[in-house]
């Protein structure tokens, strides 16, 4: 009889949760839609793609959008079918068997399962109070012989932020570890190190085109490294990774800087207004929550009873998520915040 290997035995799916016929402030997605222009044209160009031939190996005009976009070198960029294929990709690239990989602990999800995969050894290194201690890291990845450090800024969930300088601390002490960092949500943040990645041998940063740019049915993600670890994963990446679909709609927003830097300022102040609400609500009634002081697109709330308060809101038709100990609320359009928030309030008055 066929046994399964101990690696994948206790494995489990990732499950978002099913948010089905709610109001879906759960997934940290943007809420706002391509505009209808937009969208018109994206419609057009799906008329003139070859569906029978292979896309191009290297994504390169998507890369050069994103370059563009960013104002980074093309020739630093890997496209991935999103950033959760390049996580795979690193951890099973610069990972060998038995080696330390850390995470700062909560931290995404995901990381800990790359890890897993790659036979690494996991070390979790806990955050006191939800804060990173770049000292305490600095040591603990020295003491543990850390081969790879990965870790999102701002923070998911945490929705905190590692300012510029402390960043590079991280990479400059750590120069036998390969330091990821994650900047999904940095386009939320002003703390971003994309264009100093030349001047590190040792850092890959992450991002992706599913939070502020509103793209998540793509799967767009890209890796930003100098040009010796940009050649390594655009070897070590599978060829055909990212559709033709994704590349020509992906290439044509970012296409739009415009149109993307005012998504970004409607989200940001979708999220003022979630955070003065919650603020508000705290207020009334004291002790219940705490608001972490983030930089992303999501309220991030201590509380004792998170999970119920989860699925107390589920059970209202508000769907948001409870994960690394907190109460993770994204922020969406006015009238969803608003839903959130009334139903917020019953449960804590219940």
């Amino acid at each position: 009889m066929y046994q399964l290997n101990r690696k994948i035995a206790g494995l489990r799916a990732y499950a978002p949760g099913d948010s089905a016929g709610c109001v879906r402030l759960d997934a940290n997605e943007s809420f706002l839609s391509l505009p209808g222009e937009l969208a018109a044209r994206l419609g057009q160009a799906l008329g003139s793609l070859e569906l029978n031939r292979y896309p191009d190996p290297a994504a390169g005009e998507l890369c050069r959008a994103f370059a563009g976009y960013y104002g980074v070198e093309p020739g630093h960029v890997t496209a991935g079918n999103g950033s959760d294929e390049l996580i795979s990709v690193i951890f099973q690239a610069f990972l060998e068997k038995g080696e330390a990989f850390a995470t700062l602990e909560p931290d995404f999800s995901m990381y800990a399962q790359g890890g897993l995969l790659a036979e690494a050894r996991h070390v979790p290194i806990p955050k006191p109070g939800f804060a990173v201690d770049v000292e305490d890291t600095i040591a603990r990845c020295r003491e543990e012989g850390v081969r790879l450090l990965i870790f999102s800024n701002p923070c998911n969930p945490t929705s905190l932020v590692l300012k510029r300088e402390q960043v590079r601390r991280l990479a400059r002490s750590l120069d036998n570890t390969l330091v990821v960092l994650d900047e999904a949500y940095m386009d939320f943040s002003g703390e971003s190190l994309l264009g100093e990645e030349e001047g590190f041998d040792n850092l890959v940063i992450l991002r992706t085109c599913s939070k502020a740019l509103g793209l998540a049915a793509l799967r767009l993600g890209f890796a930003v490294a100098n040009e010796t670890l940009t050649g390594k994963l655009r070897a070590a990446k599978s060829p055909y990774n990212v559709n033709s679909v994704s590349q020509a709609l992906g290439d044509m927003a970012l296409a739009e800087p415009q149109m993307l830097r005012d998504a970004r300022e409607t989200i940001l102040a979708s999220r003022g207004e979630l955070l003065a609400g919650l603020e508000r609500l705290s207020e009334e009634l004291p002790g219940r929550f705490r608001i972490l002081p983030g930089e992303a697109n999501f309220a991030a709330l201590v509380m004792e009873d998170g999970g119920t308060a989860q699925q107390r809101l589920l059970e209202k038709g508000v769907a948001v998520r409870f994960t690394g100990g907190l109460l993770r609320v994204t922020c969406g359009r006015a009238e969803e915040n608003q839903a959130f928030l009334e139903k917020f309030r019953e449960v804590l008055e219940d």
